[in-house]
């Protein structure tokens, strides 16, 4: 009743004798269902049998059990006379191929697995799914079967990913047209590995990339007729840094500008008439880092001293109690001599720091509030302790300090990176205080507002694609600090325009370049180019 059934699941031209069934394995004892078989030399057919025996072959697992076929196999006599191979071994099915240790259908399984997971991932998932293969095995099967090449494409993005960054490079060429698939993966991001590959695959028409000179060199010489489109992203990192750039010029501007937004976001003193206090409620602070490790230790001891006092209750034996938790038998005399868990910590009145007391309350009045600088200048007094010790004292300090009702933490002068940001940003990304410092900023100096009108204006330019407008600001921009920019913009002049007038660009690309980190960081060191190029392009 079990033969049939299994007849069916089994590859075709496999007879089945006898099924076993243990606790974790099914062994399946079946043979060829063929009378005869043809030499693997000469094709003669032939019925005589030589000899018999077993080849053990791994299958899919059935209802959560491993499943091993034991075939029969015979050897026959070749009966053609002049043939060198005498004596041969039948051929099974083509699902059960020579000299290997699984059916195929297995191994197409467990591939996938290592393909989705890798070797070491793979081989714990494939284990509890009832098909046991170690993790280098499952390598060796994503190496063994070659990559399918890609269809013809189109459209492509193109750029670079980090072997290790800084130092080695990689390349990712993505079909933009088509699902935004990876279709290569190239060794390193030379100009001549990428025109050697567009060389092998014609018919490109469109390369988006970002502004790295060698795509675009290596764009020209091996697709000459394709159309390269610099990504907008990309240029508008690039106007960043020449903004970036040109702020930094003017620390004092930003200064003084920080501190006109500061001062204009400082509410004006509101006299009030004195009258009762309000009631209020002041919420504790959390620990520090440090006060927590202290309170966990004390939490850990006190557990420790309630199981000891909770032992001794029940009439047990001083010596047993420090056996059995692990402690000190003098240790636990103490305890219940005392009768309560003894305490380390120092009394705040006897702290090496109130010797200088007077001193740091005086400075603090004057308004120094900084602890290492205090520290400082209490070690030229003659204090020998540390700087946290003196943090310590003053956080007893500052705690018992009254914060004026209209005092409001201190907003920090942006660099030179995040103003030009600032600067460029729309209205509504940014608060009030971010546009008072821009606004001062723009009246402080003619030269910047100037600057940072031409960079709104590029900036507007690439999010709404106005490519009517790029020839008038690149001859407004060049005679100004941007005229780096400009030059850059005008060596890539075609691939600028490009940008603002088609949709494509290398945001796939960096999408698939996440996923391709992912891969590598999960592979433990195991990740060369081949089994990487594999995993990248068909897990994809």
């Amino acid at each position: 009743m079990i033969t049939e059934p299994l007849l069916s699941l089994l590859p075709d031209g496999i007879v089945v004798d006898r099924v076993e069934v243990n606790s974790g394995l099914v062994t399946v004892h079946a043979r060829s269902a063929d009378l005869t078989a043809c030499c693997s030399m000469c094709a003669m057919p032939s019925g005589r049998v030589h000899g018999r025996y077993i080849r053990r072959v791994a299958d899919l697992p059935l209802m959560g059990r491993i499943v091993s076929l034991s075939l029969q196999i015979r050897r026959f006599c070749c009966l053609q006379s002049d043939c060198p191979r005498r004596i041969f071994a039948e051929r099974l099915s083509a699902a059960v191929p020579d000299r290997k240790r699984r059916t195929i259908r297995l191994a197409d399984v467990q591939r996938s697995l290592a393909l989705g997971a890798g070797g070491e991932l793979g081989s714990r998932l494939a284990s509890r799914l009832a098909m046991p293969v170690s993790g280098d095995t499952l390598l060796r099967l994503i190496r063994a079967v070659p990559v399918e090449p890609a269809l013809p494409a189109r459209v492509i993005g193109i750029d670079d990913w980090a072997w290790r960054r800084g130092r080695r490079y990689g390349a990712i060429i993505v079909d933009l047209e088509r699902a935004n698939r990876p279709i290569e993966l190239l060794p390193d991001r030379t100009a001549e590995t990428v025109a050697a590959w567009l060389k092998d695959h014609p018919g490109v028409e469109i390369v988006a990339r970002d502004r790295a000179g060698a795509f675009a060199d290596g764009v020209r010489t091996g697709a000459p007729q394709a159309i390269q489109v610099a990504d907008r992203f990309h240029l508008l990192r690039n106007l960043g840094d020449a903004v970036g750039n040109a702020l930094n010029r003017h620390h004092r501007g930003i200064r003084a500008a920080a501190k006109a937004a500061t001062a204009l976001a400082l509410p004006d003193p509101v006299p009030v008439k004195p009258a009762s206090p309000p009631v209020s409620i002041v919420l504790p602070k959390p620990p520090t880092t440090r006060q927590q490790h202290s309170l966990d230790k004390r939490a850990a001891r006190q557990a420790r001293f309630d199981e000891v006092v909770a032992l001794d209750a029940k009439g047990w034996s001083r010596s047993r109690i420090a056996r059995t938790l692990g402690l000190d038998r003098g240790t636990v005399h103490d305890w219940l001599k005392a009768g309560r868990l003894p305490s380390w910590q120092q009394p705040s009145g006897d702290s090496t720091v109130d010797v200088h007391g007077d001193y740091l309350r005086r400075r603090w009045d004057e308004g120094c509030h900084n602890g290492v600088r205090l520290w400082r200048e209490l070690r030229e007094r003659g204090f020998t302790g540390g700087a946290s010790t003196v943090r310590d004292w003053l956080r007893r300090l500052r705690a018992a300090t009254p914060k004026s009702a209209g005092s409001a933490p201190a907003w920090k002068t942006p660099s030179g990176r995040r103003a030009a940001w600032l600067v460029v940003a729309d209205a509504d990304e940014i608060d009030e205080t971010e546009r008072r410092f821009v606004d001062a900023l723009i009246a402080g100096s003619a030269e910047l507002a100037h600057l940072i009108d031409l960079a709104r204006e590029f900036r507007a330019m690439i999010r709404q694609q106005q490519e009517e407008r790029l020839d008038d600001w690149l001859v407004a921009a060049e005679k100004t600090t941007f005229a780096g920019f400009v030059g850059g913009l005008r060596r890539d002049l075609a691939a600028v325009r490009a940008a603002l007038s088609l949709s494509w660009s290398t945001g796939p690309v960096e999408g698939q370049i996440c996923h391709l980190k992912t891969i590598k960081r999960t592979m433990c060191g195991r990740a060369g180019f081949d089994l990487l190029r594999h995993r990248v392009l068909e897990a994809a």
